[in-house]
């Protein structure tokens, strides 16, 4: 059977919601499962969605079944009305009817919601985003529930706290001479920084986040919720906002420092398929194995022992990524862990700790667990391994490094990861993270100076979920938020992820990145049923391969004219400029590269439908280079 080209490009044949436009004068918004996105007036991004959104008791996100789905043009005015079904995982439902009201200069969203029996939820009701790009630093007038009013900031640097909260209106500058009011009713509201876990938005949302959840909403008792959104014009007329056309421009900023080295994961419960695998870690040029080891999991000798002869196969030098229970004297605890490392004859490069806590994260106004101070955990883990660099930080993600800060004087680097799905699993929001990336790294090089930096493990896919009891299972290989599985890991999707993900954190100078594990779902190779055959390399593998290949020479920054849409980095290696592109879109895109002959390697559809197991090279002597859908590009300047 011919893969079909959807699967190629994402690993599954699910389709994404085809957006219906909506618009009245200057104002538009897209409409996807009930929901609004993408909200514009004359052309410029005003709010990136307005959502009623159901979580479940675990933070997964309960999907909407819509029925009776209205669309009304009156007058000036588009009128849209339907109604929704949530259902809870031990199917309790709540039923919501919902209108939505776009007018030339306002929009209204507004939502009754009633359970059949009790429905207990994490959180019921409105999310309203507002873009991070062009606000973050930029001014905004708060209105409280009193009544209020507030002059202040959207968050620069990445806020671990509510910027704001008990808010009523939020107005901010869309444009010179144009504001725009958000105005929210029937619940408490307040913010928080989503950038946090990399989502590219600053989200206001109902119900404190200082109040117990998971909460019940009981059998039959109507909530209503409802918002506004308002377009004042203060000033002179503004034209509409051009959109760039035409190719991409691509300007090249040579002797940057040095790209990281590349990681590889590795986990207990993927043995024999890592032993059967040992050998593409030296094929990818990765130089660190990150070895996951939890002895609340029951990780021991057997683990450590599987480490080294994974070490011994790849030449990797080894980070044992350890959680430490905590639960007796920290001495006793590193020092029974010391004793199993040195009977297994593993050898490390570096250790990284983390209190087994920690795992688990402490919202705002929670109250936070037992744990001994981070300090004492890296003084006991640097007794029991005195040879050994201490690591700290967050086996989770920035959020959580963000709201707990580790004693860094202490430690020879700090660590975390970051996961694209822990909100939104739509290729556009996955793809978006990478505006929240940036400032990410901006934020951790702000806190913690110089101090040497490693990211990852992080992958598309969820490997835990430090705000529930588990992350989500995914058997269809659907487009799920925190789901262990991502069926674009798999595809071409995944291959561009990866090198956008390298490009962005490229500027903060990260002395290792890991962005993949050996085997298993975060891994290397190809399952059954996957667009490459099983047991090859997939996508990404080439895309790691060259960024270990690249991390040996010095950095270039690639800046590109639609960073929303093309990302790249690059590096002088051997007397050859080697530039690596990633095309972030479903759309074909045009680069104009630098002038001069070339060699070009794609990673594509064609390429990927073909079956070729290894990319080839081609000379290419144009300007202009195509981008294909979730295309990466390879280009060497000879």
């Amino acid at each position: 059977m011919t893969a079909s080209r959807a699967f190629l490009l994402f690993g599954t044949e699910e389709p994404e919601p085809v957006p219906r436009r909506l618009e009245a004068g200057r104002l538009s918004a897209e409409l996807v499962g009930g929901n609004l996105r993408m909200i514009r007036f004359s052309g410029t991004e005003v709010l990136r969605a307005i959502s009623f959104l159901v979580r479940d008791r675990d933070w997964g996100t309960c999907e909407a079944e819509i029925t009776g789905l209205i669309v009304e043009e009156e007058g000036a005015a588009t009128i849209v009305r339907y109604d929704a079904r949530f259902q809870a995982p031990d199917g309790a439902v709540l039923d919501c009817r919902s209108t939505i009201e776009v007018f030339p200069d306002a929009l209204i969203f507004d939502t009754h919601f009633t359970p059949d029996r009790d429905f207990e939820t994490a959180r019921a009701g409105f999310a309203i985003l507002h873009p991070i790009v062009g606000l973050a630093g930029q001014a905004v007038t708060v209105e409280n529930g009193g009544g209020s009013v507030e002059q202040s900031v959207f968050p620069d640097r990445i806020e671990p706290w509510q910027p704001f909260k008990d808010i009523a209106a939020l107005t901010h500058e869309v444009m010179p001479g144009i504001k725009a009011e958000c105005r929210m009713a029937g619940d408490v509201f307040e913010m928080e920084d989503q950038r946090n876990w990399t989502d590219g938005s600053y989200k206001t949302y109902v119900r404190p986040l200082a109040l117990p959840w998971p909460y019940v909403l009981r059998a039959g008792e109507t909530v209503h919720q409802a918002i506004r959104l308002s377009i004042r014009q203060v000033g002179a007329a503004t034209p509409e906002s051009d959109q760039e056309l035409g190719p991409i421009r691509i300007s090249l900023r040579r002797d940057q420092g040095k790209l990281p080295a590349i990681g590889v994961g590795l986990r207990p419960d993927e043995v024999s398929d890592e032993l059967l695998d040992a050998s593409l870690i030296r094929e990818l040029g990765a130089c660190h194995l990150i070895c996951h080891f939890d002895p609340d999991a029951g990780h021991g000798a057997a683990a450590l022992r599987h480490f080294k002869q994974m070490a011994d196969t790849s030449g990797g030098a080894v980070t044992l990524e350890c959680f430490v229970p905590c639960r007796r004297p920290l001495d006793e605890e590193l020092g029974a862990i010391a004793r199993m490392v040195r009977d297994s004859g593993l050898r490390l490069a570096s250790l990284a700790v983390s209190p087994s806590v920690d795992r688990q994260s402490t919202p705002p106004g929670s109250t936070w667990p037992d744990c001994p101070p981070l300090e004492d955990v890296y003084v006991a883990a640097q007794a029991a391994f005195p040879a050994v660099p201490i690591g700290g930080g967050m086996f989770s993600y920035f959020t959580e490094l963000n709201r707990k800060r580790v004693p860094a004087d202490r430690l020879a680097y700090v660590t975390h990861c970051t996961n694209p799905i822990v909100h939104a699993a739509d290729d556009r929001s996955v793809m978006q993270t990478f505006e929240a990336l940036r400032d990410v790294t901006r934020s951790v090089r702000a806190i913690y100076g110089n101090k040497p930096y490693r990211v990852g493990p992080s992958t598309i896919a969820m490997r835990q979920n430090p705000y529930g009891s588990q992350t989500k299972d995914n058997p269809s290989g659907k487009r799920i938020a925190m789901a262990n599985r991502d069926p674009r890991h798999n595809a071409l999707f995944g291959a561009a992820w990866t090198l956008a993900y390298a490009a962005t954190v490229a500027d903060a100078e990260p002395e290792v990145l890991t962005l993949s594990t050996l085997a298993g779902p975060f891994g290397l190779v190809a399952g059954p049923g996957e667009p490459v055959k099983e047991g090859h390399p997939r996508p990404l593998f080439h895309v790691l391969r060259w960024l270990a290949e690249l991390s040996e020479g010095k950095r270039i920054a690639v800046e590109t004219s639609a960073p929303d849409k093309v990302l790249g980095l690059g590096a002088d290696l051997g007397g050859t400029t080697t530039v690596l592109f990633a095309n972030l879109t479903p759309d074909m895109q045009t680069v104009l590269a630098e002038p001069g002959t070339r060699r070009l390697v794609l990673l594509d559809e064609s390429w990927l439908h073909d079956g070729v197991k290894k990319p080839e090279a081609r000379l290419h002597q144009e300007t202009a280079i195509t981008l294909p859908a979730y295309a990466v590009a390879r280009v060497d300047h000879l």
